[in-house]
């Protein structure tokens, strides 16, 4: 009767929490696309570009493409050593909106993605600059998008999640998991409410007025953090400006990363930044690797145990065991499935749940070690230590 109502109290807890978790993630801000504008605000594209010899021919073409009339696109080579440099001559020779800066070396006090950002930002002439990274690319109709939309919703910064691109067996199988994980950490209802203090943004596309970028001192005051799009957010919404996060899955693609290992350095920097100022986030994140692990090894377990059960006379009550087991896999498949499909992953990616949560779970206690121990971490070649 005791391993019965474990069983229960597994099955009742497992259905809240698997509700609750996929019942964050709500984007009710839209970027639709609209009919190219006769004229507008001249609008400056700022593009980070370190050994980004993968991704920038794709990401420049597609903003060279863009239908809005009145915009420049600047890329700061960051200090490349492979063919990032030999490409963005080659575009730059055949379109004269693009503008090519060449990075300066890194200051001491500097993280390198905002010292990168500041210093396109200083030749940006745009009443409007958009943040891009390289490894984003843009629908034609993205720019003109986006200035309806941030008009619209009375947005100062304008900050979208894009629809992320997965190739790898381990990208179908991490990435949708941790997207989960970020909706609860970061509700986007909260942020877009002005009366909260939650704030984030996604560094991939991030869209702000210029007097707003520099009345909150641009990434100068945010110069020494490595997440630098959740701080420059913080920035705005804290000074009393508009800050507004949408869904932008019709306007840009994203691919992250492709494979295990980039995907591992990129979210163990990525969670470990999330953890290190905010206390209530490291003990959330040390649940959520808890949950995590639950998924990858109880799971499994949960029902075998009482099939074994059943087999040795374990009567009905072990059948319930069994029933209960497969209802909660049943739900979180049903669940599942319904956020891979929203991504555009085959709806059979959902059996990997239990694999994916092992990696998520390993990437979230490495990260919290990293918190509670004082490691910098690596990111693009360079080692950061004490920076956020």
């Amino acid at each position: 009767m005791s391993l019965l109502i474990l069983s229960t109290v597994l099955f009742l807890g497992a259905i809240v929490i698997v509700t609750w978790l996929h019942n964050q993630a709500w984007l009710d801000v839209r970027t639709p696309h609209v009919p190219t504008p006769p004229g507008g605000p001249p609008i400056s594209v700022l593009v980070p570009a370190r050994n980004e010899e993968k991704n920038i021919r794709r990401c420049v073409e597609a903003l060279l493409a863009q239908d809005y009339p009145n915009f420049q696109v600047l890329v700061l080579d960051d200090r490349s050593t492979d063919s990032t440099s030999a490409i963005l001559a080659e575009l730059s020779a055949r379109d004269s909106r693009l503008v090519i800066l060449a990075g300066r070396e890194l200051p001491a006090a500097w993280a390198g993605k905002p010292h990168a950002l500041h210093q396109a930002a200083a030749s940006a002439t745009g009443e409007w600059l958009l943040f891009l990274d390289a490894d984003t690319f843009l629908h034609p109709n993205a720019l003109s998008a986006a200035l309806a939309a941030a008009k619209k919703s009375q947005a100062d910064m304008y900050t979208v999640m894009t629809e992320q691109l997965t190739g790898s067996f381990w990208e179908k199988t991490v990435m949708p998991l941790v997207l989960t994980a970020l909706s609860v950490g970061f509700s986007p209802r909260k942020v877009n409410d002005p009366n909260t203090r939650d704030a984030i943004a996604n560094g991939q596309f991030i869209f702000i007025r210029r007097d707003i970028y520099d009345s909150i001192g641009g990434h100068e005051a945010v110069k020494d953090q490595i997440v630098e799009d959740k701080a420059l957010s913080e920035k705005v919404k804290w000074g009393g400006h508009r800050l507004i996060v949408a869904d932008g899955r019709g306007i840009a693609q994203t691919r992250m990363y492709t494979d295990l290992p980039s995907m591992w350095e990129g979210w163990t920097k990525n969670i470990y930044l999330g953890l290190s100022d905010r206390p209530g986030l490291l003990l959330l994140g040390v649940f959520g690797a808890a949950l995590a692990l639950m998924a990858a090894f109880v799971l499994p377990a949960w029902p075998i145990f009482g099939l074994v059960w059943y087999l040795n006379s374990g009567g009905w009550m072990a059948l319930v065991v069994v029933l209960e087991a497969l209802l909660v896999w049943a739900y979180i498949l049903f669940a599942r499935m319904k956020v891979n499909q929203n991504m555009g992953i085959s709806p059979w990616y959902a059996l990997t749940t239990p694999l994916g949560a092992g990696v998520f779970a390993a990437m979230m206690l490495t990260s919290a070690w990293k918190v509670l121990s004082g490691q910098g971490v690596t990111w693009k070649g360079r080692n950061y230590k004490n920076h956020r």
